[in-house]
């Protein structure tokens, strides 16, 4: 009886999910807003990617894809056994992971375009963003298979630069959600201070402000310590200083009387967050020159040693600091994107979403109060967010997540995993892109005084 009773949940749960976001909650969740849960299970498919991607880089796994067809195949007539230090089979986690991010970016850029323009739940195509769930996982399974039959030639190279486009536009998105979170930070604990009338709150912007300066110090001197060398790295050492020198001037224009002026609210808290994620930015840019006496993450097997080819006789490297640290990072501003709106009008309208309201409408709270665990259509009147842009930003968080576990190597001609300075100047970029970004919050008041930023 208990096996039949399972099986009948079971097939009611498959029918929920060829169906709409509402089905999908059970009685014991908590009531919730559709188009929160929709983003969060296109979230999870991402995740559900990124966890297959991990698994490929296991080298246990690496075995297993010699099988394929785009795996090792023979250049020039003969078979590859050894080119250069690192040899065919030590790249199949790399190239798999290629694949499997391409799968996903191709699923994502799929909805981004069918979802143009979607105003409101009563288009015909809300109801394929919410529901259907079944079909789309079966469609993501469908690519995802595909793409691993793609034929190697320059595919790895190629897809490799629109990883390097896609991280780059990721990171700056990263920079804008901490500068959104630092914000509203700021904000509410000022105006619990307001209204308690109490000092802890200050206590507490000033520990946590404090903290994070701290840690960039730290950061730099590690920084220094790691990854220069006494007459040698001055690339490196320029990069530290000069990114340095910018969170100095930065820090300084945020507590400037005018610009208090203007944003009551800018402080040394969000300028000691950017602070210590441009340091985060530079570390890993510095973990990808190619240079074995500036950078200790290189791959152990750009020594001297060689390794033979085949299933049973390569290496390949397994996690290090950047790549773990990149992929927390990654995830929690992608749960991020998926769960909040912003309070600031600004990054709503960059990021194509609506403010989040105060006080739900009368309706709303009649349908939370009726929903009974499940979530409710609050899209009706309008779209909460573009749909469209949501999937893009997905379809960069997968090219972004496919570099961060690559640690940016990028396939060479000789059949080894290379760390190229394109990388290294990409996050540079990035870094100071970012930079610019948040003095342009600070000073924009100030330039244009006829705008609203508040």
């Amino acid at each position: 009886m208990g096996a039949c009773l399972g099986a009948c949940s079971l097939l009611s749960c498959a029918s929920c999910l060829c169906g709409s976001a509402p089905c999908v909650l059970c009685s014991c969740c908590p009531c919730s807003r559709s188009s929160t849960l929709s983003r969060l299970i296109f979230t999870a498919f991402l995740f559900l990617g990124v966890l297959v991607s991990v698994i490929m880089l296991s080298p246990s796994v690496e075995s297993q894809l010699y099988k394929l067809p785009w795996v090792c195949e023979e250049v020039a007539g003969s078979p590859v056994v050894l080119q250069g230090h690192i040899d065919c089979g030590s790249l199949l986690g790399h190239r798999a992971v290629y694949r499997m991010c391409f799968a996903m970016a191709a699923f994502f850029f799929l909805f981004s375009l069918l979802m143009i323009c979607v105003r409101s739940s009563r288009d015909p195509r809300a109801a394929i963003q919410n529901g259907f769930w079944f079909f789309k996982f079966l469609v993501f399974v469908g690519i995802t298979v595909g793409a691993f039959y793609i034929p190697d030639g320059s595919f790895s190279n190629i897809w490799f630069y629109f990883g390097v486009v896609g991280s780059f536009v990721f990171l700056l998105i990263q920079l804008l959600l901490f500068i959104d979170f630092a914000h509203s930070w700021n904000q509410r604990w000022l105006n619990k201070a307001e209204k308690s009338d109490s000092r802890a709150w200050y206590a507490g912007l000033f520990f946590f402000t404090l903290l994070f300066y701290v840690l960039s110090v730290v950061a730099v001197a590690l920084l220094f310590i790691y990854y220069t060398q006494p007459g040698a790295c001055y690339e490196g050492k320029i990069f530290i200083s000069l990114n340095l020198i910018f969170c100095f001037c930065v820090s300084i224009v945020a507590v400037l009387p005018k610009v208090q002026d203007a944003q009551p609210n800018s402080g040394l808290l969000q300028a000691s967050v950017i602070t210590l994620y441009t340091m985060f930015v530079t570390w890993l840019a510095l973990s990808n020159v190619p240079d074995r006496k500036c950078n200790p993450n290189l791959l152990t097997l750009f020594g001297n040693g060689t390794v033979l080819a085949g299933p049973e006789g390569y290496e390949t490297q397994w996690w290090d600091a950047p790549s773990i640290v990149g992929l927390i990072v990654f995830i929690l501003c992608t749960l991020f994107i998926s769960l909040r709106s912003s309070d600031h009008r600004q990054v709503n309208s960059l990021m194509q979403t609506e403010e989040c309201p105060p006080v739900l409408e009368a309706t709303q709270q009649q349908q939370v109060a009726d929903c009974e665990g499940r979530a409710f259509d609050n899209e009706q009147d309008g779209v909460t967010y573009s749909y469209s842009f949501f999937h893009f930003c997905l379809v960069l968080a997968s090219l972004h997540v496919m570099m961060t576990l690559t640690n940016w190597y990028r396939p060479g001609e000789t059949r080894k995993m290379i760390s190229t300075w394109t990388a290294v100047w990409v996050k540079i970029c990035a870094s100071w892109a970012g930079l610019l970004l948040y003095l342009w919050t600070l000073v924009a008041p100030l330039l244009l005084p006829n705008r609203d930023f508040s």
